[in-house]
């Protein structure tokens, strides 16, 4: 019998991931690629920032995911080349050879070119930015809790946040009630030190591409738990110590947390693909790449326009177009055209903090606490495992009734 086609993918993000799902079952050898062995849940990585969530409860195992899916199989490794021509991979694990390849490989922080924000400031994009954030957080507490001298425990306990998109704006809220509740109660020689929160924002409003109404609540929102939210204020240079505005305000603070932003990979440019702003792929309608028909890109490295308007990176996104680029290659199989993607938009949701959070569904726009409900619903309900959403479920009741954070510990 001939052997069955196989599809290589890059990536056990949500793009992937629901890539391999819609190829389970079919006649075709799936083979997952990732560097890590586990898909995180991204929408809730600030909460592992914040000390709200373990790390585990927002990961789960890949092969645990797959275990059900006969003919798809993982991979633990990193592609370090791809050959278009020879339709075959350079890993870390050696090379593999592919007939359709589906690359999901994600994106990575934008910097825009700041001076001293790669080198100086705490991305949030992967699980150990997440830790590394919250282990930056804890450590300064403690720092400052043998400081004597005020100014410097101010400096030690300003945190500034970078960008007001959802990122920024959900973990600003998460921060600001981890400080004012379980922090204070922990240090209790630092009550006359509160610590600050600055959310720094380069556009006129928080959230942009959401409805007024709804940037105008969230900036408010936050402003009342604490956030100083600063608009229409671009971040010219980050050093160890310092933010400094364009109006040439500067900002002292040891802690800078960078949510502004993220672009493509940096090796998809040395793959052979084109790219287009802020490093992604430029895929046809079909989320094919020009003149290699048997190669799809999707999710964050992918650039689609729909309606003149370039897609977000956001997980619905991905998710969708990782479903459609399954069945446009078993449309090849079958000797059918691939067909143009079309992104549904379901709406968007963010969350500021206890009992409240702004929702866009469609037409419709909701605030405070039904949003919030909806808003940990919808999170729940997409989290993949059981085992994760009693997990997250437990923590957050537990954080609700309480108002205690059990996760505040610096690990490696």
């Amino acid at each position: 019998m001939p052997e069955a086609p196989r599809v290589a993918i890059v990536g056990a993000g949500f793009g992937g991931l629901w890539a391999a799902r819609a190829l389970a079952h079919t006649p075709v050898q799936v083979l997952l690629l990732d560097r890590n062995n586990y898909h995180t849940f991204l929408p809730l990585l600030y909460q592992v920032a914040a000390a709200e969530l373990e790390p585990e409860a927002i990961a789960y195992p890949v092969r645990s995911i797959l275990r059900r899916m006969p003919n798809v199989s993982f991979a633990l490794a990193e592609v370090r080349q791809v050959d278009l021509n020879s339709r075959r991979l350079e890993t870390s694990a050696g090379a593999i050879s592919y007939d359709f390849l589906i690359l999901a490989a994600g994106s990575a922080p934008h910097f825009f070119g700041t001076p001293g924000a790669e080198t100086h400031a705490l991305p949030l994009k992967s699980m150990a930015d997440a830790i590394a954030v919250r282990n930056r957080v804890l450590l300064n507490y403690e720092k400052a809790s043998l400081e004597p001298n005020p100014e410097r425990r101010r400096q030690t306990l300003t945190f500034v946040i970078v960008g007001g998109g959802p990122t920024g704006v959900e973990f600003a809220g998460a921060l600001a009630e981890l400080m004012k509740g379980p922090l204070r109660r922990d240090f209790p020689s630092l009550r006359s030190s509160p610590g600050r929160v600055v959310l720094v924002e380069a556009m006129d409003a928080l959230l942009p591409g959401f409805p007024p109404r709804l940037q105008t609540y969230a900036a408010e929102r936050l402003r009342r738990m604490g956030v100083e939210v600063l608009l229409r204020a671009p971040v010219t240079r980050v050093t160890e110590n310092t933010v400094t505005l364009k109006d040439g305000t500067h900002i002292d603070a040891e802690t800078v947390v960078w949510t502004a932003g993220v672009q493509g990979i940096s090796p998809a440019a040395h793959w052979g693909l084109p790219t287009a702003r802020s490093g992604r792929v430029a895929v046809l309608p079909t989320l094919q790449t020009p003149n290699h028909p048997e190669v799809y890109v999707i999710g964050d490295l992918a650039y689609v326009e729909q309606d003149g308007s370039p897609l977000p990176m956001v997980a619905p996104v991905a998710i969708q177009q990782g479903r459609f680029a399954a069945q446009n290659v078993l449309r090849q199989l079958w000797g059918q055209q691939p067909l143009p993607f079309r992104y549904r938009d379901q709406g968007a949701m963010v969350t500021i903090g206890r009992n409240a959070a702004v929702v866009q569904l469609r037409n419709l726009e909701f605030t405070g606490f039904p949003a919030w409900i909806l808003w940990l619903s919808v999170h729940l309900f997409n989290l993949v495992g059981f085992r994760n959403r009693l997990l997250v479920m437990l923590n957050w009741a537990w954080d609700y009734f309480f108002f205690e954070r059990t996760v505040r510990l610096i690990l490696p």
